[in-house]
């Protein structure tokens, strides 16, 4: 008999076979650059936690930029040497290089500020090498639950950070710097996070693990609630009840709805006052010095969408260049709504192109969740994803977060997701006509010329 044994297929190592006749044919991918990947992950270490913001003596070392180089040498060397090459490439990725291109070309045109919009521009365009490299690199799901584990500890770890710097400051805002500078990008982060944080809880063995991601949780839920933000919160509830539906409805965990439930009432009652204040200022009471402000906030908001719409109509189709509204808008404020923030910086194209990136995740995530080869464990994060996803386009509606890189993660993650599924079913089944040896043999070769997926070893 001739064996087929796909190593892709199989966890740690573990070879399937597949009989063909007398003889042993091995299907072996050709392995990823190691060197690219730890630059990949350290690039998100560095990214995500930011470290060089709250360890002392990392602040004089410019840790992104190091990383950043790394990373796009790394993908520079891994060119050609990795399982998937350049032209695989799914059409997200030519929406997001694309969207880039024109963001420069803004930059270039722009009637505001060209110099500011090139070099936002520029720090941006980082995501287009990260995204590549991740797609490139990331061919089975063991990388990326690695990566998601990065992604979640290191949010985990700016919220007791966070919390613990600000303490006796109220509302928390401004204690760790670059993409948690701001209290709605804090709380951004954190709920886009808490998803794959739940996934890794349901996953976790040990008794340890599990009260370590219980307490990240649960100090990620508090921390949602000291940012006092209105969309993070708004964010959190939509998200929320589409994880439920993936962990506690169709996964048959109800217990979670009641825990979740329980929880958010502690949370309310302990750190939830800020927030309903401001919750409350939306109608136009105003008894308190915090409703006050966030009355105030509410108004300049309800402004600078009019402001937005206004140079949309001015420059429709290259925008006024990145991050170039706080000084259109005369106030030096941001527009609190991420679809209008890129149409009025990038223009009209670039709205479109941004939203065809972001349903692409959504048509992949939906293709991983009909394969019928997911494991109980993939399946969670699958689902943790897609809440993810769906707290993101709905809470972008009140927050400008179009240049975070989180969102544009998830995208790659759900892009390499259904990369492996197409890969896995790629793999040639031999058809039980067919007696002869030789055949088979011939037809396994034809499919890996087809594919230059995987190389036959005799």
């Amino acid at each position: 008999m001739t064996t087929v044994r796909d190593k892709a297929a199989e966890p740690r190592g573990k070879v399937a076979e597949r009989q063909i006749g007398a003889r042993s044919i091995e299907l072996r991918k050709p392995a990823a650059p190691t060197a690219g990947f730890f630059w990949l992950t350290a690039f998100y270490v560095v990214y995500c936690a930011r470290p060089e913001d709250w360890i002392p003596g990392l602040g004089h070392i410019p840790l992104a930029k190091i990383a950043g180089v790394f990373a796009l040498l790394a993908l520079l060397t891994s060119l050609g040497r990795t399982q998937r090459k350049i032209r695989d490439l799914p059409r997200e990725a030519c929406y997001l290089l694309v969207m880039i291109g024109v963001l420069f070309l803004s930059a270039v045109l722009s009637p505001v500020w060209k110099g500011g919009a090139f070099s936002n521009t520029l720090d941006f365009s980082k995501v287009s090498v990260l995204w590549i490299l991740t797609f490139l690199l990331v061919t089975d799901f063991a990388k990326i639950r690695r990566l998601l584990y990065i992604q979640s500890a290191s949010v985990a770890i700016i919220c007791v950070v966070s919390i613990i710097l600000a303490h006796g400051q109220g509302r928390l805002e401004g204690v760790i710097g670059g993409i948690y500078s701001n209290s709605n990008d804090l709380a951004f982060a954190i709920v886009l996070t808490l998803p794959i944080c739940l996934a890794f809880l349901l996953t976790a063995k040990g008794v340890l693990i599990r009260l370590c991601w219980t307490a990240a949780i649960l100090v990620m839920g508090l921390a949602v609630f000291m940012t006092a933000s209105r969309a993070g919160f708004i964010s959190l509830v939509i998200s929320g009840i589409v994880c439920l539906w993936h962990f506690g409805v169709k996964g048959r965990r109800l217990y979670l709805i009641v825990a979740s439930v329980l929880v958010l009432i502690i949370l309310l009652v302990v750190a939830g006052r800020p927030l309903a204040d401001r919750l409350a200022a939306m109608n136009g009471r105003v008894d308190t010095q915090e409703e006050g402000r966030a009355y105030g906030s509410y108004e300049e908001r309800k402004y600078l969408i009019n402001k937005a719409i206004v140079g949309i109509e001015h420059y429709p189709i290259l925008g006024i260049g990145v991050r170039n509204f706080e000084t259109y808008s005369g106030v030096w404020r941001e527009v609190h709504m991420t679809y209008l923030q890129i149409a009025v910086e990038g223009g009209v194209p670039s709205l479109i192109l941004y939203l065809l990136f972001l349903a692409s995740a959504f048509r992949n995530l939906r293709k991983v969740r009909r394969s019928l080869d997911l494991d109980a464990q993939t399946k969670l994060f699958v689902g943790g994803l897609h809440a993810s996803m769906i707290g993101f386009v709905i809470g972008a509606l009140f927050a400008p977060v179009a240049y975070q890189f989180f969102p544009y993660f998830y995208v790659a993650y759900a892009s390499v997701m259904a990369e492996i599924i197409k890969e896995r079913e790629a793999v040639p089944v031999p058809s039980a006509a067919a007696t002869d040896w030789r055949s088979r043999y011939r037809m396994v070769r034809a499919r890996e010329r087809k594919s230059d997926d995987f190389t036959l070893v005799q």
